[in-house]
């Protein structure tokens, strides 16, 4: 509760710039998933491009010490800092044509790439704080997911990549670095196919909060958590073959519920064992 007032709070501190048309409250707290380590995430959007002086004057007014600064990047302006009182905020900053394009590139077009996922995600799930109308018309847009979406995340995502296929050899070289590096990787696909089953946007890049998704999905292997963590958790060995075991799940799942999806190939090369 702390820190959702803490968010209305400093709404208030940056709705004095009138070139900001809409503040979202995103991340944890959005989604009521804030603990003790939990910050304030901010996606602040604006009609012109935000200078040095917009960006700084709510961190001054806050007495804030800057924590990262950093300049138009993948555009986004975006920066972190510490309230007088000791919270923690991260800004993202986009102008609103962006978000709208971003929209528009994902529920018409389809995209499957996670940082345009991820600011629909954000709308999608996010908080209001200012410019309400604008937020409404935002969510309108994202509020049902594209079926065509689905079979995009489900298709790109079985292909798991060749460094899947020498999972036995790294196994027996007890190479565990690049063994769990590709391990990883494999979860993160299987999760980016469930997402796109589930016709869930994609919130976080490294599928943070997983437990929380994983509840939220109708559609998904037994006891998915458990599996997906002990995965990591038990000896290499076991690990691996439970993580064989859940993509042919996952296949099998695909096949159920989107029959006209021809996997095919992706089978072949999840297949294959070098």
């Amino acid at each position: 509760m702390r820190l959702l007032q803490k968010s209305k709070d400093m709404a208030e501190v940056y709705l004095q710039n009138p070139k900001i048309e809409a503040i979202i409250l995103a991340g944890s707290v959005s989604r009521n998933l804030q603990d003790e380590n939990s910050d304030i995430e901010l996606h602040i959007l604006w009609s012109t491009p935000p200078e040095e002086e917009d960006r700084k004057t709510p961190i001054k007014k806050v007495d804030g010490n800057i924590l990262a600064y950093h300049p138009y990047e993948e555009e986004e302006w975006s920066e972190s800092y510490l309230t007088g009182d000791g919270i923690k905020l991260e800004i993202s900053n986009f102008l609103t044509i962006t978000v709208e394009r971003f929209i528009s590139d994902v529920v018409d077009k389809y995209e499957t790439a996670y940082n345009q996922q991820c600011i629909v995600a954000s709308i999608y799930d996010g908080v209001s704080l200012y410019g309400k109308e604008k937020i409404r018309e935002l969510k309108n847009r994202v509020v049902e997911y594209p079926l065509e979406l689905s079979k995009y995340m489900i298709s790109e995502n079985l292909w798991l990549g060749n460094r899947w296929n020498n999972r036995k050899a790294l196994l027996k070289r007890k190479d565990w670095l690049m063994l769990y590096d590709v391990i990883c990787e494999v979860q993160k696909k299987l999760l980016g196919v469930l997402f796109g089953m589930n016709k869930m946007y994609v919130h976080h890049p490294a599928f943070k909060w997983m437990e929380y998704s994983i509840e939220q999905m109708r559609i998904k292997p037994k006891n998915l958590y458990d599996r997906m963590t002990n995965i990591l958790l038990r000896n290499p060995e076991h690990g691996l073959y439970e993580l064989e075991v859940l993509i042919e799940e996952v296949l099998i799942l695909v096949e159920k519920y989107f029959p006209e999806l021809n996997i095919s190939e992706q089978k072949k090369q999840i297949g294959f064992l070098k």
